[in-house]
């Protein structure tokens, strides 16, 4: 069984170099996710391809079709439709990605122009909707109507998502379990339907189905409430976009929550001016900073993504070990390492 060796954020690029073992199974398979992407937003009308290379070139890690792809291994499946319906996942992630970044008024995405900056917001919403309806089109290609279903659900989840979150920009007053419900329906979902759609690819049982389910919806989870964490203690360089700028649109994550249950009045009182103002000057900066540390925040969240992290992996508990299950297993320890 192939062993993968354990991350050490301290090392320079080694959560990079970790993801690479990690998927070097599937990288065939990724690959041509990258090409299906390609293909299919290809057009007559010329600024739609020109709109999805720019944004299929700009990176990411393909961490949910990867999920799937190797969920699919697991399950004893190897055809075709796990690249397919991998592809269909990455459409899906895009569109939200696109629409996020012109919702959130975000200037970079990966540290480059977003979408939108280049293209303006019309032509980049209308590019969001083609790539959700897309997704649909190349889904229905195949006779399989309990996945089509699902990922309508997914999908649908995650656009209430962004309704609800905007629902409680600003809001000081968010609870730990209204954030949470927000990070279910943005992210969480998609990683839990990638991993359960790879399942029902193979012969699998209704309880396996469920627990890979629990595996991804516990993922994103993770994966969410570290991406919020490096707003505070990642690099700009390294992130491709400015620090702060959660707290900036108004969106509160968990470690302010936390930070404004052990709060004397201090805090609530710079959060909501900053959530008020949209802007952070250096000093407002540094007390919150302070105030985090003081409070243990940062330390709590990193705690609550470990406790995904556990429950991620012994979900798949349920399926026999094998190559595949071994790098599901690992896949959690780098999502709580990275540092981008």
């Amino acid at each position: 069984m192939v062993r993968l060796s354990r991350v050490n954020p301290a090392t320079p690029n080694a959560s990079a170099s970790v993801l690479a073992q990690l998927f070097e199974p599937i990288r065939d398979d990724l690959r041509a996710v990258e090409r299906e992407f390609a293909r299919h937003v290809q057009s007559q009308i010329s600024v739609i391809p020109a709109i999805g290379n720019y944004v299929k070139d700009g990176g990411g890690k393909r961490i949910r079709p990867a999920v799937l792809l190797m969920a699919a291994r697991m399950a004893g499946y190897t055809g075709e439709r796990a690249v397919l319906y991998a592809s269909v996942v990455e459409f899906i992630h895009s569109a939200t990605l696109v629409h996020d970044d012109i919702i959130d008024e975000a200037e970079l995405r990966r540290g480059r122009q977003a979408a939108h900056t280049r293209w303006g917001n019309h032509l980049t919403v209308l590019f969001g909707d083609f790539l959700y309806l897309k997704s649909m089109s190349l889904a229905l290609t195949q006779d399989t109507l309990d996945v089509i279903r699902l990922l309508c659900d997914v999908t649908l989840r995650i656009v209430e998502g962004e309704i609800y979150q905007l629902t409680k920009q600003g809001a000081v007053d968010l609870s730990e379990e209204e954030h949470f419900e927000i990070v279910r329906r943005k992210t969480a979902y998609l990683f839990a339907g990638c991993a359960r759609i790879g399942g029902m690819l193979g012969p699998t049982t209704r309880e396996q189905q469920e627990a890979l389910w629990e595996y991804g919806s516990n993922i994103g989870m993770a994966f969410q409430i570290v991406d919020d964490l490096l707003d505070f203690t990642g690099d700009e360089v390294a992130l491709g976009k400015p620090v702060g700028g959660d707290l900036r649109e108004g969106k509160l994550t968990l470690s302010v929550i936390h930070l404004l249950t052990q709060d004397d009045g201090r805090a609530r009182a710079l959060v909501g001016k900053i959530a008020r103002d949209r802007a952070v000057d250096v000093d407002e900066w540094r007390q919150l900073r302070a105030m985090l540390a003081e409070t243990r925040s940062i330390e709590y969240a990193q705690n609550t993504a470990l406790s995904f992290v556990d429950r991620a992996k012994q979900a798949l508990q349920a399926f026999p070990a094998n190559d595949a299950r071994e790098a599901l297993l690992f896949l959690p320890d780098y999502v709580v390492s990275r540092d981008r």
